[in-house]
């Protein structure tokens, strides 16, 4: 499971996966798509939550994550939703760190 692997150093000559390596990750999340956003590659996904305070707490929970991995995403936090956007802003594009962190956000809400 993705969420069980550990991101690793994207180094600088890193190269981003193609279409065919993106679908086949996807493939493990729930919900998630890639949107391109001038020419680059993001993997997004909105959660609702019944009030404001639940969607701060989950919203602190992603930067915590975050920053355990150094690997940092997009969060938008609005009443009872938050959007969070995961690329890997040194490649241009979506590395597996990407997906590994996006299975883990979906684990941060089962764990509630």
């Amino acid at each position: 499971m993705l969420n069980e692997l550990k991101c690793e150093a994207c180094s600088i000559d890193a190269i981003a996966l193609n279409n065919e390596e993106q679908q086949s990750l996807l493939l493990e999340l729930s919900e998630w798509q890639i949107m391109d956003r001038e020419g680059i590659s993001q993997l997004e996904k909105v959660y609702t939550f019944k009030n404001f305070k639940l969607a701060w707490a989950f919203s602190n929970r992603i930067a915590e994550l975050a920053e355990d991995e150094f690997h940092h995403p997009s969060i938008l936090l609005e009443w009872g939703k938050v959007t969070v956007t995961w690329w890997s802003h040194s490649i241009k594009g979506l590395h597996k760190n990407d997906f590994i962190c996006a299975s883990r956000c979906d684990a941060l809400v089962e764990g509630e």
